[in-house]
């Protein structure tokens, strides 16, 4: 299956909760994800769930799009589609992949402009 099809028959969602970004001292357990590398503790959380002594640097305002379809696992392109399109509009993204969804952090002020976009790709929107 091509993935425009993919696309049409399914659909994202926009997460009610709006996000933040934080270079962090220690993992949160109450955050969306944390990510471990050997530099740095990246935590992205729910702004209401911020710990303030756990903050070293803080970007805030973003909102979660999670694109709920299901790849093969050797399927490409997905994210490098959507980041295009979305780049076309000045767009910024965060992408996140996890096992079975992808997850696309975008500032909350383009959160009209690229529903347009997701939507432009066949792709329908719920906001949670």
């Amino acid at each position: 299956m091509k993935m425009e099809e993919y696309f049409k028959k399914g659909q994202a969602y926009v997460w009610k909760e709006t996000f933040a970004i934080i270079k962090a001292n220690k993992i949160d357990w109450q955050s969306f994800v944390n990510i471990v590398d050997k530099h740095e503790i990246t935590v992205i959380i729910d702004e209401n769930k911020i710990d303030k002594n756990n903050v070293i640097e803080i970007m805030k305002g973003w909102k979660i799009f999670t694109l709920d379809i299901v790849f093969p696992s050797t399927f490409c392109g997905v994210t490098a589609k959507i980041a295009s399109e979305l780049s076309k509009k000045n767009i910024s993204i965060m992408p996140i992949a996890a096992y079975s969804r992808d997850h696309f952090l975008i500032k909350e002020e383009n959160i009209v402009k690229a529903i347009k976009v997701f939507e432009s790709l066949g792709i329908k929107i719920k906001i949670y």
